[in-house]
């Protein structure tokens, strides 16, 4: 299945992610794949609409996400060491156990 992450700033198609789900997974699940795919194949992930993704346990260490919408997304016991998190909305995101060390959390909006 095709996944189209979108730009959070603009809107336009940022890049498009293939993930193995059902056609019946919900979105958060699919973003979250989308995230995981995107990582793995180096794509751009910052200023992304990440909102609500499920990366809860995700290995996301010295990704960048700059800039990215991460609104209510499950962090949950994600490793985002080193991680690039500058300008990031991460409004209503669950960090619970998440691993934060080395993480740039400049002008990050936790609130």
């Amino acid at each position: 299945m095709q996944v189209v992450i979108t730009n959070r700033f603009t809107g336009k198609p940022q890049f498009t992610a293939e993930v193995e789900c059902t056609s019946d997974a919900s979105i958060t699940k699919q973003r979250g794949l989308a995230v995981l795919w995107a990582i793995k194949n180096g794509a751009d992930l910052s200023g992304a609409d990440l909102s609500g993704a499920d990366l809860s346990g995700a290995y996301l260490r010295g990704a960048d996400l700059s800039g990215a919408d991460l609104s209510g997304a499950d962090l949950s016991g994600a490793d985002l060491s080193s991680a690039d998190l500058r300008g990031a909305y991460l409004s209503g995101a669950d960090l619970s156990s998440a691993y934060l060390r080395g993480a740039d959390l400049s002008g990050a909006y936790l609130r």
